[in-house]
């Protein structure tokens, strides 16, 4: 069982005055084992020790008597005060531990009739080791004043001054070690783990810490189990949720004892290659050590209270301990007496020659300052100096001790700067340490970091990882997560029922990305940008035209420049045959302005293809309408002079001297104005302007060229489409015309080629989707095109090529001759 150590300050040269009380004496005192009287005393064992459990705290019980002994030579600290001490084990019982208390608070001196004379010879305790039985000690002692000071009592409860007023402790409260096991999980990225604690004070608080400093950190704990040392059956229920669990690391805040039956257990269980975190009660504990439990324990990681040798201590334990201090020690000549003396201390004298552990040490120094802690307290209140020393008389009750522990500063002979916050406690410095495996087998705590709250928050944790050995041996960090990092381009999904560390990666959506790992949302990509394909980065979206370079652009150029070579080829076929009849007929020089303004109709349709400009928008709109005016311009002017011709053959009729050659240019003319004027007004008032669009696609921009003015393009189309309608209501008035003039029928399917087209081209315009339309318009370019150069040109160069000698004024003479019925 644990050892319990207590510091009780009695000056017996200091009179207290306190008036005679009906208080009785309480509980059944245990006198101690080991003793030393003085002004100063500490109490001792009680019960048989259990050697491999009680060897650390009977070390304690060593350096605190060292600290007094060394207080007792200094001529500086109390120096006309003797400590002497009592020590009482109380086997981790806190029925023992209870009766202890009531022994150092009751003495054994009786006040006259049998009653206490009202004032606790106590003024300061120094225990208990364990937190639980801390809490007794101190809400026993809370209501009289007396100051208890911890050297390893870290439970965080014990910070509430309203409850625990007289408490303090030179060791830092498990607030600062929960909150750092939470951070050096989160430093290696483990978000899955799970959690173990002693049923105590010690454990439950530090374990309620973590889980919340946990949660803040974002790591889910898969299972959080506890037990007690005595309950065996739960130790195996947890030992099966271990077993059970996915969780790779395991985060142990569990009291020094019940580290070791966990350990016990699990190796009987085999279960090892676990990464266990834990905290300074057992981290450094080297009775842990046995041939089997590096298997389990091996690669641990921990924070320990930070290892300070105290200068003459290895020498004490060596020497004067035994020879001294002990009571029991062989006289020569004198072995019988001795036996009989010493028989109830053998366990104690077996580790006479034992000091293996002595530079091991961590809470020796924390003993070390609890001692030196009271004596300054004492020192300052006592009003003592160096040569005159303390002064007598002095009435010291156990709450100006506390105000006094309150105040006081003060630097040990290692360095060390102590003094106690408002909760009591010291500040928290801790070693982070790993368990390592020498070549020679040997298991060392190697210091691999640290933790210090006493500097800025982001200089508190410091980890080395390269000299970290992790669990089985490895080199490698282990891993433990419930689901695997989602990487850049998805979210996290949280799965229905389970622990938000628990989640799917789902893909980000078209338009969105997520650039960090485990991303909980996507985000969406600003207007003109689009997600890439891996949905981790914003792109600009491709923008798209029709280009010269892409098949459909090629195809349409092809059928463009073919479109105008054959116009050209038409025109030098005409030309060259400028004086044969069929040229000469129907005004050959309308002929050669329809095929120049065919040409300029191939040639429009290239304006609307490559990459849209202010100037190739207000060009391609403004062309294309003013060419194919004057196109069907020209066609009108033909189709009037076939009907003028045929009504000029009845007698009397003067009406070609109305329409002449003069009057059919200047009719062309005229229609062509009216569309420059439309088209002047349409950009001087909302001129078509490039655009883009990406209201179509959502993944890409469409380049085009904005319509500015749709009253203005409909006014060029509506005007367009009236002298198509125009020229074919006149060319279908004259296809009552004898079979050789046969002209007007052309014109007429001509017409009915161009008017279908742009018919069509309206609703495949509006719902073609970004180049396309732009396709579509050349398309109904060239399309009318071609068939108006076929119509009108296709049956004069047939004759011209073929039928030579139909190209004769006889022939075409023929052609007024009316039929005989």
């Amino acid at each position: 069982m644990l050892v319990f150590l207590y510091i009780l300050l009695l000056f017996h040269h200091l009179h207290t005055k306190a008036e005679n009380t009906v208080c009785q004496l309480m509980g059944d005192p245990k006198y101690p084992l080991l003793s030393k009287e003085g002004d100063v005393t500490i109490g001792a064992f009680t019960q048989k020790p259990q050697r491999l459990v009680n060897l650390r705290d009977f070390r304690l019980a060593q350096i605190m008597i060292f600290a007094i002994e060394e207080i007792n030579r200094s001529d500086s600290l109390l120096p006309n005060v003797s400590i002497g001490y009592k020590i009482y084990d109380t086997c981790g019982s806190r029925l023992s531990s209870m009766s202890a208390t009531m022994a150092l608070m009751n003495g054994h001196a009786i006040a006259a009739e049998d009653r206490c004379n009202g004032q606790s010879p106590v003024h300061a305790i120094i225990g208990e080791t364990e937190s639980s039985t801390t809490v007794i000690l101190a809400r026993n002692t809370g209501p009289f004043k007396i100051p208890v000071i911890s050297p390893s009592a870290t439970c965080e409860c014990l910070s509430n001054r309203k409850h625990y007023t007289s408490f303090f402790r030179t060791i830092a409260s498990d607030y600062h070690q929960s909150r750092a096991l939470a951070q050096i999980v989160k430093h290696f990225g483990w978000s899955w783990v799970g959690a173990v604690n002693s049923d105590n004070d010690y454990g439950n608080n530090g374990m309620t810490i973590f889980l919340k400093a946990a949660q803040e950190e974002g790591i889910c704990v898969e299972y959080s189990v506890k037990f007690y040392r005595t309950e065996t059956e739960k130790l195996k229920k947890v030992v099966d949720t271990i077993k059970k669990g996915t969780a790779k690391v395991i985060v142990a805040f569990l009291s020094h004892f019940e580290m070791g039956n966990l350990l016990d257990e699990l190796s009987f269980e085999n279960i090892t290659d676990l990464q266990v975190i834990g905290v300074e009660a057992w981290i450094t504990a080297k009775s842990l050590i046995t041939p089997s439990s590096f298997r389990v324990l091996g690669g641990s990681l921990g924070f320990a209270v930070r290892k300070i040798n105290i200068e003459g201590f290895a020498d004490y334990i060596i020497k004067e301990f035994w020879d001294t201090d002990f009571s029991c020690s062989q006289k020569e000549g004198n072995y019988s007496q001795y036996a009989i003396n010493c028989s109830q201390f053998q366990d104690l004298l077996a580790l006479k020659n034992y000091k293996e552990d002595v530079l091991e040490q961590s809470y020796s120094s924390n003993v070390y300052k609890a001692v030196y802690a009271v004596a300054h307290s004492l020192h300052i209140m006592l009003n003592c100096k160096e040569r005159s020393g303390c002064e007598n008389g002095v009435t010291i009750p156990p709450h100006k001790v506390v105000e006094a522990l309150q105040n006081v500063h003060f630097t040990t002979k290692m360095g060390d700067y102590v003094w106690f916050d408002s909760t009591g406690a010291v500040v928290a410095q801790y070693e982070v340490v790993n368990w390592q495996q020498d070549s020679d087998g040997s298991v060392q705590f190697k210091p691999v970091g640290y933790y210090d709250a006493s500097l800025p928050p982001d200089q508190r944790f410091v980890l080395n990882t390269d000299n970290i050995i992790w669990a089985g041996g490895q080199l490698e960090k282990p891993n433990s997560v419930c689901s695997e990092s989602c990487p850049p381009g998805t979210r996290k999904a949280t799965q229905k029922g389970r622990p938000v560390c628990c989640y799917d990666c789902i893909s980000c959506a078209e338009g969105e990305i997520s650039n960090e790992t485990d991303s909980i949302n996507c985000k969406q990509c600003p207007g003109e940008y689009w997600s890439n394909a891996e949905k981790n980065n914003c792109v600009f979206k491709a923008i798209e035209f029709l280009s010269f370079t892409e098949v459909m652009g090629i195809v349409l150029v092809f059928f463009s420049l073919f479109g105008v070579g054959l116009t050209v080829l038409v025109a030098i076929l005409f030309y060259s045959k400028k004086d044969t009849p069929i040229v000469k007929a129907n005004n050959s020089e309308l002929s050669f302005l329809l095929l120049f303004s065919l040409t300029l109709c191939f040639l429009c349709s290239l304006t609307f293809i490559g990459r849209p400009t202010e100037w190739s928008c207000m060009l391609c709109h403004t062309v294309f309408g003013i060419t194919f005016v004057l196109c069907i311009s020209c066609v009108l002017g033909k189709t009037i002079v076939v009907l003028m011709a045929f009504k000029a053959t009845l007698p009397g009729s003067n009406v070609m001297k109305w329409f002449g050659p003069a009057q059919q240019r200047l009719s062309a003319l005229a229609f062509t104005v009216i569309q420059v004027l439309i088209c002047v007004l349409w950009l001087t008032l909302s001129p078509p302007l490039p655009h883009k669009n990406m209201n179509y696609y959502k993944e890409k921009i469409i380049l085009e060229c904005s319509l500015g003015s749709t009253i203005g393009f409909s006014a060029v189309l509506g005007y367009i489409g009236l002298l198509a309608v125009l020229c074919f209501i006149l060319a279908f008035l004259a296809h009552t015309l004898p079979d050789n003039f046969n002209e007007a029928k052309f014109i007429t399917f001509s017409m009915l080629i161009f008017c279908a087209v742009w018919i069509t081209f309206i609703p495949d315009y509006i719902s073609s989707p970004g180049k396309f339309t732009v396709a579509v318009e050349i398309f109904a370019i060239l399309a009318s095109s071609f068939g108006l150069l076929f119509c009108i040109f296709a049956p004069k160069c047939y004759i011209i090529l073929c039928k030579p000698e139909q190209n004769t004024k006889q022939h075409m003479m023929g052609k007024y001759q009316l039929k005989p019925y």
